[in-house]
């Protein structure tokens, strides 16, 4: 399929997409932080540059778009029709990397969460993300967390 943009214009639109301070990300670090936590942005120390660090905790959190990261059954996570073995190739790599980043923090002690952009769309599920969030922090349990839309169900 051919692309319906000029190649200057969709090169400026894929320039704009923001890979630090995204409005999902915004509305989660809020939410944490009135609820008292504390935390460092995309620390350059930490394996992956995770986009909230809790050093007290011993805890990061990534907060990963559906689409650049392929979150499984997620409507957002399409395919563009150009180039699909660009994007094929794109997502793969994503997707791997975010593996092989995950498993190094955890092996290095880490714990991590995993929140998707799609439960972060509408107030009341940030609210409930944060909750959630502040309930894992603050138990000290449990390694490894993912927070999707069927997880905010009970609330």
């Amino acid at each position: 399929m051919v692309d319906i943009v000029d190649k200057a214009t969709r090169s400026r639109m894929m320039a704009g997409i923001r890979g630090k301070d995204t409005k999902p990300e915004l509305a989660l670090r809020k939410a944490l932080h009135a609820r008292g936590f504390r935390y460092r942005l995309h620390a350059k120390n930490v394996t992956g540059r995770p986009d909230l660090v809790l050093p007290r905790c011993r805890a990061v959190i990534f907060v990963n778009g559906c689409f650049w990261h392929r979150h499984e059954g997620c409507r957002y996570a399409t395919t563009p029709a150009t180039r699909p073995e660009f994007w094929q190739a794109k997502f793969s790599a994503n997707v791997a990397r975010d593996i092989a980043v995950r498993d190094t923090l955890l092996e290095t002690g880490w714990r991590v969460a995993t929140v998707w952009e799609c439960v972060l769309r509408k107030p009341e599920q940030v609210e409930a993300v944060a909750e959630l969030l502040a309930n894992w922090l603050g138990s000290g349990e449990v390694s490894q967390i993912e927070i999707e839309e069927k997880d905010l169900r009970a609330f």
